[in-house]
């Protein structure tokens, strides 16, 4: 079958689409209905519908109770827009969606940089470096680090239970019950999750994994932790202290609508995908836009020749002049 005989709509390519960091932050939805006009996303439950365009939309986080439809998933996938499957509140994460990114470059710096104990460590450094911005972090070992990041955040949570007045004991939290807890540690498990949504939607976005973390390891969300630790002294700590203090009468409702109204001028975005490039690309790389990298099409590993171009076959009589290694060398693709 031909592309031109595929029915429906044709999806857009990827470079039409709306970057990452110029997207909405995420959408968190329950007990409704999601659906597709057009090429907007239906929301609707008991107080009416609403509609989302979807290649504006970072991620929609799906909770508890959510009917979606073939045509809303296929309208998010071809607009590379996230789906994330969450529990109740928003606590525990299923799994998500497609990519944005079109490109392996960052996923294969990822990869690179995580298998060196050396590399790994430099990045980390790196990012604790953002962490303190007036300390040194050059020559620290991973227990120095780890041990001026606890002091960090306990200082952190010291401060603004000073500030707000909000009695602090202590992090406590259960993904079994989210209810067995005091009000600031459900408003910090609710803003951080939903700060986590944001921020798995920007890595898989990019292309890079989000397992494989520099910090944190061992867990299908290492790289989402080491990236969302960025942000919490300055987001989702001070924001949760505010909720408490205000006593509100639905902490994680009030939490995923604080965390969104501080990332919908678009900003975070924007320095989330800086931070991550930062990470994991030299200086001299750090500027070039995925979307504007020349030509990237499948291509096929050859050793020591390099890359070669996929689709062609790489026999000894082809005249490719790869050598008798190739004799067997052709695409996996269909159009192989």
């Amino acid at each position: 079958m031909t592309v031109s005989k595929v029915p429906g709509v044709k999806p857009p390519e990827i470079p039409a689409l709306v970057r990452a960091q110029d997207r909405l932050t995420f959408l968190y939805a329950e007990h409704c209905v999601v659906n597709r006009a057009d090429n907007a996303v239906t929301i609707t439950d008991a107080r009416g519908t609403v509609h989302v365009p979807a290649a504006a939309l970072s991620v929609l986080m799906l909770g508890p109770g959510s009917n979606v439809s073939h045509a809303a998933i296929s309208l998010l996938a071809e607009s590379r827009s996230t789906c994330i499957w969450v529990g109740e509140r928003g606590v525990r994460y299923y799994c998500h969606g497609a990519s944005l990114a079109q490109s392996t470059r960052l996923l294969e710096a990822q990869a690179r940089l995580v298998s060196s104990e050396r590399s790994r460590l430099k990045v980390a450094r790196r990012m604790y470096s953002m962490r303190f911005p007036n300390e040194e972090t050059d020559g620290l070992t991973m227990q120095q680090l780890l041990g001026k990041e606890g002091t960090r955040i306990r200082r952190a949570y010291e401060r603004e239970s000073a500030r707000t007045g909000v009695k602090w004991s202590g992090r406590s939290y259960k993904v079994s019950d989210f209810d067995d807890a005091d009000e600031v540690n459900k408003a910090l498990s609710a803003a951080n999750i939903s700060l986590y949504g944001v921020v798995h939607s920007i890595i898989v976005a990019l292309g890079c994994s989000p397992g494989l973390g520099f910090v944190h390891a061992r867990n299908e969300r290492s790289f989402v932790y080491d990236i969302a630790d960025l942000y919490k002294v300055d987001i989702t700590i001070p924001l949760a202290f505010d909720l408490a203090a205000m006593q509100s009468a639905d902490v994680a409702v009030s939490a995923r609508r604080g965390i969104r109204d501080r990332m919908k001028d678009g900003k975070f975005m924007q320095r989330c995908v800086h931070d991550v490039r930062h990470l994991l690309l030299d200086p001299e790389e750090e500027n070039i836009d995925e979307v504007e990298v020349e030509d990237i099409t499948m291509q096929l590993w050859s050793g020591a020749s390099g890359y070669v171009a996929a689709g062609k076959n790489y026999s000894i009589n082809s005249g490719s002049g790869l050598g008798e290694e190739a004799e067997e060398f052709v695409s996996g693709s269909d159009e192989g």
